[in-house]
């Protein structure tokens, strides 16, 4: 059987521009496709969230099936197999199946729902649909097609620390008597996913001796990036075919005659840079923006962003903002325009030196008797925000928020201020990765000034400041904040591995007090296994 892979970028809501796409690339295949396979719940989007409570987009997805359906009797030698939401009761949309249908020749000749549904991290699929009660094999020309959507693949004992569920609708399909696997998916991305995602379909082609299939949805919708890498297997387990990450790829296989080639997942590095690129791509395109500005501080975290915002933009799509204060060091503000220059952006330079001294004027009766402290080094950072803003509501720019994950962890940043943005393009990235993506980024030629990358970390809010008068080294910082984080390991633990007992509690503690924070943050682009913000729900006023 010929398969088509469609791993394609839908956005989320927009049905009728998802339906059309799907068309066009059925039109392509058909001359030569017995079936084009389509990402879960592709009609729709993925994560489509409470816009499943709507009966709209219900009646949307219902014209646009019909609308598949017809088109399909142009093409009847092709199938087409589909992700979409099915309500469970005709007229009641608060609970839907999640389902792929296969179209032939007019007709939905099968059907399946969604058996696993995840409810971890950024997972809440629980919320939004009913769980199938069984697994059906669909007959399809001479083969016997074992479909299953996402996390029916997953529940491989090696992955987790306790069996999450007690059925594997994989082995469920293999015993009915499949012929193909096949599964469709909208599986995010992080850092080594497609790694472990490849290890798994493996080891399904290998204990069932069939082919296995994966079509996974590519681009971001809001936090999520979904990197593609579509592939297919051998009966033995291996690489046949890979899809291009992080882009948009039809690809076909054969059944008949699936051979194994030499394939290496793309080095992590590379991947989380062309995921980051990816996150502020759609975003941006997705949101109806074109253009962005940004602060340069001469920072690293500023610079990193400004590169990735270009190479996803466009560099004439990117405006930044030098805006020196009277701490700020001028090696700053001339590796600011430094970086500018080399990434080829408009960059202007906006002195607060004035507006500080009347904000300080001001406020001088009141502050009266008290040292300078927090509040004088916030409002440099309020302003900025401010005057970012500005900039955003008179020229339509979203603002890129630049603070890196280990900052925003221990509410090293400021509100109102350099937390201002519609979205916080490396608010998931450690401190020491952004060092490594920012060598990432120089590897050919230099793009980030290296007095840029080789400067001690400063905030520059007070005379001869440092991130360490405040932090932890950051090797220290990031190594406690995977362990508590992303590992959701206990102090005790993470202490009995060599980490200073003192720093390990101030850790835990400053990450807990600055939940207030996180909540009021803009977006942050996931790429790590477990991120701040929709994956991790943490109240606010509470004591633990």
């Amino acid at each position: 059987m010929k398969i088509t892979l469609a791993q394609l970028n839908p956005t989320v809501g927009d049905v009728a521009g998802n339906a059309e796409r799907a068309e066009k690339v059925i039109a392509a295949a058909a001359r030569t496709a017995d079936l084009v396979v389509f990402p879960e719940l592709y009609l729709v989007g993925y994560p489509p969230r409470d816009l499943l409570k709507n009966t709209a987009l219900h009646n949307a997805v219902a014209a646009a099936l019909r609308r598949l359906k017809r088109f399909s009797k142009k093409y009847p030698r092709t199938g087409i197999l589909i992700g979409l939401p099915v309500p469970v009761a005709k007229g009641r949309d608060e609970r839907s199946y999640n389902a792929a249908v296969l179209i032939y020749r007019g007709m939905i000749i099968g059907s399946v729902h969604k058996l696993l549904l995840p409810t971890y991290d950024v997972f809440d699929e629980v919320r939004y649909f009913e769980q199938a009660r069984d697994v059906t094999v669909i007959p399809f020309k001479n083969e016997r097609l074992g479909i299953t959507i996402c996390e029916d693949m997953w529940n491989e004992r090696s992955l987790w620390q306790h069996e999450r569920y007690t059925r594997d609708p994989v082995a469920e399909l293999a015993g009915e008597g499949a012929t193909i696997l096949i599964n469709i998916s909208a599986s995010p991305y992080f850092v080594d996913k497609e790694k472990v995602r490849m290890n798994l379909m493996k080891k399904h082609a290998r204990r069932h001796r069939l082919p296995f299939i994966f079509v996974n949805q590519v681009g971001a919708n809001d936090e999520l990036i979904f990197d593609g890498n579509s592939m297919a297997f051998t009966r033995t387990g291996a690489v046949s075919y890979a899809g291009t990450g992080f882009t948009e790829t039809v690809g076909m296989i054969d059944t008949r005659n699936l051979r194994a080639k030499r394939y290496t997942p793309q080095p992590a590095i590379a991947s989380l840079h062309d995921a980051l690129v990816l996150g502020i791509k759609d975003y941006i395109r997705k949101c109806g923006f074109t253009k962005v500005i940004l602060g340069l501080s001469g920072g690293i975290d500023s610079a990193l962003t400004c590169v990735l915002a270009a190479k996803a933009l466009g560099k004439e799509n990117v405006h930044a903002l030098s805006m020196p204060s009277p701490f700020s060091s001028e090696g700053s503000v001339n590796d600011s325009r430094a970086l500018a220059r080399n990434v080829g952006i408009a960059c202007d330079v906006v002195p607060i030196g004035s507006m500080y001294d009347a904000y300080t004027t001001i406020l001088k009766p009141y502050f009266s008797g008290h040292q300078f402290g927090l509040a004088e080094e916030n409002l440099q950072a309020r302003i900025r925000g401010n005057l970012l803003m500005a900039f955003s509501n008179k020229f339509g720019y979203l603002v890129l928020s630049t603070g890196n994950k280990s900052e925003l962890a221990v509410g090293y940043c400021t509100l109102y201020g350099d937390m201002s943005g519609g979205l916080s393009v490396i608010a998931d990235v450690p401190k020491t990765v952004v060092y490594k993506l920012a060598r990432y980024i120089n590897r050919k030629h230099t793009i980030i000034p290296p007095a840029i990358i080789d400067k001690v970390p400063s905030a520059e809010l007070r005379p001869n400041q440092t991130d360490q008068d405040t932090l932890p080294p950051y090797e220290i910082l990031d190594a406690i904040l995977a362990a508590y984080v992303e590992k959701r390991e206990p102090a005790g633990h993470i202490i009995r591995r060599g980490f200073d007992k003192k720093t390990v509690e101030w850790v835990i503690r400053t990450v807990n007090r600055n939940e207030y924070k996180r909540r009021q943050a803009a977006p942050g682009l996931k790429v790590t296994s477990k991120a701040f913000g929709m994956g991790r729900r943490i109240p606010i006023a509470a004591k633990y």
